[in-house]
């Protein structure tokens, strides 16, 4: 819902600043004062074209802001048009293109009247519109359409023409075999290869230095017997007991590690052999890693993938065989859905029609004829809105109906049929070219959209202003030559007077103002205000 508006210097408008709220809201006031451009306003705020016309003579740009709350979520909008150059837009202080503007529009607002943001307008809006309207059930079509594309795709993958069909198992056999030959015994072979060939290739080197460094500890002289002379300097010598004991503890330590490292060495011999294979299967791990992945987990997985395709391909003729009598099936349960989805179309559409057409005819359009069309091919999806509004008029598509106030009129009438719709409703001309009982007949509509929507409504009409909600005049005053437009919430004997002006024009007398009276009497709640 729109909650607050405000304007700097868009056309007669100087400054303006309108909070709103829910209910039916009627914006009157003299020809000229600067109602349209308050929807011209609004219209900018939903993506509607931006003209540097629009900007007030003198002024560098123009400003429009809007704050909406759109289930619960709260948005500001606001739009700047520069008297030279391109508009610029913003959404909750963040430039926005005008696209942003119209996809939250869609969602806030509808404007009807002479101006383009009208979203029943567009095809797929109404066909949307008939299928709330009927209560089309469009789960089973589109279930068994995600099944075929899901059938389509496996076949797809399968491969494309045999050729290269062929081409691909060519090339995953040769994968699958070279791997599965290589018996990769792990992800970490090739760490546990490089330790063993440091080993093997220093087999000289590592004895050697083992064996030196046990002569080092054992030999005489040696790390054994410094430890001895240690020992026997402090021995016995009570301020020494503790680090005795340690020296001790030490040349223990010592005498396991020199029996250790002679083990070890005696462990190690020359193996040129196993030196010459493992060297060979690193090259070959290497290879595979540079081929088939970064690491050894990589070229595992790969093989996995390789399998696992191979298998697939291999299987082709059989796998093709059951996808083709699964998309049978799916063809025919895609089918049955979308008769059953064109059946309610159709069925709906002409109720929809006859809805819409009554609502009209009370509407001062007592010969519209409307008909709504499905599309011959099931599900139906070419969906539209045709009116013919006067006896002898061919049925048109609602984008081609070129009087603003019929226009507007016919979608009044379908937005009383059709429950849903955005939270804000804005009619411009609704009321043009009728008066006495069908105006009334306007107003009660409108009233009764009231009670569903947010309604502003710019309206010549006393009858329909007397039902409003709220009431807001629009006048102009000319201050040092310039004129300048102001608003102002009527309510008591100020809408009175504003509704007497509207019966009468400037000859207002007490019988225009009984008049006026009585008709605001007529409201639900007996209150003028």
């Amino acid at each position: 819902m729109l909650q607050e508006l405000h304007i700097e210097s868009l056309g007669v408008i100087e400054q303006l600043d309108l909070v709103l709220g829910a209910g039916l809201t009627v914006l009157t006031g003299e020809t000229g004062a600067g109602k349209t451009m308050l929807v011209e306003a609004i219209s900018l705020l939903v993506g509607g074209r931006a003209d540097a016309t629009m900007v007030r003579p003198g002024a560098a740009e123009a400003r429009v802001e809007g704050r909406f709350v759109v289930d619960d979520e709260e948005y500001i909008v606001a739009r700047v048009i520069p008297a030279d150059g391109r508009s610029r837009a913003y959404v909750n202080g963040r430039l926005a293109t005008v696209g942003n503007l119209a996809d939250l529009g869609q969602r806030c607002v509808d404007i009807h009247g002479q101006h383009s943001h009208q979203t029943l307008l567009s095809a797929p809006e109404q066909r949307d519109a008939l299928d709330r309207f009927c209560h089309t059930d469009l789960q089973p079509l589109r279930a068994a359409r995600a099944a075929l594309t899901e059938i389509d795709a496996a076949l797809a993958a399968l491969g494309g023409d045999s050729r290269s069909r062929v081409r691909e198992l060519d090339l995953l056999r040769f994968q699958s075999q070279e791997l599965e030959s290589a018996g990769i015994a792990g992800a970490d072979e090739d760490r546990q290869l490089d330790v063993e060939l440091d080993v093997l290739a220093g087999a000289v080197e590592h004895r050697e230095s083992a064996l030196a460094a046990v002569e080092a500890l054992t030999e005489d002289d040696g790390s054994l017997d410094a430890l001895g002379v240690a020992i026997r300097a402090i021995g016995g010598r009570a301020p020494f007991v503790e680090i005795e004991a340690r020296l001790h503890a030490i040349t223990a330590e010592v005498s396991d590690v020199a029996a250790e490292l002679r083990a070890r060495a005696d462990e190690i011999e020359e193996d040129p052999a196993r030196l010459a294979v493992v060297r060979d299967r690193l090259q070959l791990l290497r290879d595979l890693r540079r081929k088939y992945g970064e690491t050894l987990a990589d070229v595992l997985a790969f093989q996995q993938v390789v399998d696992a395709r191979l298998a697939e391909l291999e299987g082709y003729e059989q796998r093709v065989e059951q996808l083709e009598r699964d998309r049978v099936v799916a063809a025919a349960t895609e089918r049955e859905a979308a008769a059953a989805v064109a059946a309610t179309r159709r069925a709906g559409a002409g109720a929809l029609a006859v809805a819409v057409q009554e609502h009209l005819r009370a509407l001062a359009m007592p010969h519209a004829a409307v008909a709504v069309t499905v599309g011959d091919h099931d599900p139906g999806d070419e969906v539209a809105f045709l009116l013919a509004a006067n006896p002898g008029s061919p049925l048109l598509p609602l984008a081609r109906v070129a009087s603003g106030g019929e226009l507007a009129r016919s979608m009044l009438a379908l937005r009383l049929v059709l429950t849903e719709a955005p939270d804000t409703l804005v009619f411009d001309e609704v009321d043009a070219g009728i008066g006495g009982a069908a105006a009334v007949a306007v107003g009660a509509k409108l009233a009764q959209l009231g009670a569903r929507h947010q309604v502003l409504v710019v309206t010549h009409l006393a009858q329909v202003a007397a039902l409003a909600d709220r009431h807001v005049v629009v006048s102009k005053q000319v201050v040092e030559g310039t004129t300048i437009t102001q608003i102002a919430f009527a309510a008591g004997e100020q809408r009175i007077d504003e509704v007497a002006r509207m019966l009468s024009g400037d000859l207002v007398g007490e019988s225009a103002r009984r008049h006026a009276a009585d008709l605001l009497a007529q409201r639900p709640d007996r209150s003028p205000t």
